[in-house]
């Protein structure tokens, strides 16, 4: 699996990924590969967990919506998502059903998103989280969320310097998160920069938990 991150503090996010590929037992690291987590796609990053096969396609997808791509705020997330949902089926042949129960089809994508609107998460049922100060995903996530945890209010850290203290953990501890670790940081543009309340904690006009 993975470790991905992505945090916001300041007037600045970030968004990080470990580095290794597994194929049941067997591990492709960097020494064979250079393995790359985190997508380019115009001002924004997208980090992907979860299959293999998911880098090729949305790397493609994402890449080749051109003006269709639109990923700088939650509605603007959803809305591009719904668009991937209709690509992934037609072109590239997903497989929409995870469970008998499901209620709606899946995308089977978990991705973060880190641009100069803010930070993104992306499940499989397109829902679309917009967070405040950070999170993670794939099979580190825990160890991730847990140190991010323990030093974001610390003085002195910005986001890029958080992220890779997270990504570092899930390292640490997950047998399937190695490195090197890929770290890319960007600053938030002015009208998204959000006011923090009296108590600290930061507005979320998305109305996202």
């Amino acid at each position: 699996m993975t470790t991905c991150v992505v945090v916001r503090k300041g007037d600045e996010v970030a968004i990080a990924a470990d580095a290794l590929v597994t194929f049941g037992d067997t591990r492709l690291s960097r020494a064979y590969e250079r393995n790359q987590k985190v997508i380019p796609v115009g001002e924004s990053f997208v980090a992907l967990a979860g299959t293999t096969a998911h880098f090729p396609v949305m790397r493609a997808l994402l890449t080749g919506m051109g003006e269709e791509c639109r990923l700088m705020t939650r509605d603007e997330v959803f809305r591009t998502f719904l668009k991937v949902h209709e690509k992934l089926k037609n072109e590239y042949f997903i497989n929409t059903k995870e469970d008998d129960d499901d209620p709606y089809e899946s995308s089977q994508i978990v991705c973060l998103i880190a641009n100069p609107g803010g930070i993104y998460g992306v499940y499989s049922y397109r829902e679309v989280f917009s967070f405040d100060r950070f999170w993670g995903i794939g099979s580190g996530r825990n160890y991730a969320l847990g140190a991010m945890h323990a030093v974001y209010d610390l003085p002195g850290m910005d986001a890029g310097e958080i992220a890779r203290v997270g990504v570092d953990a899930g390292i640490e501890f997950d047998k399937s998160s190695a490195g090197p670790i890929d770290v890319h940081t960007v600053k938030l543009q002015t009208e998204f920069q959000q006011p923090r309340q009296p108590d600290g904690s930061a507005t979320n006009n998305d109305g996202a938990a």
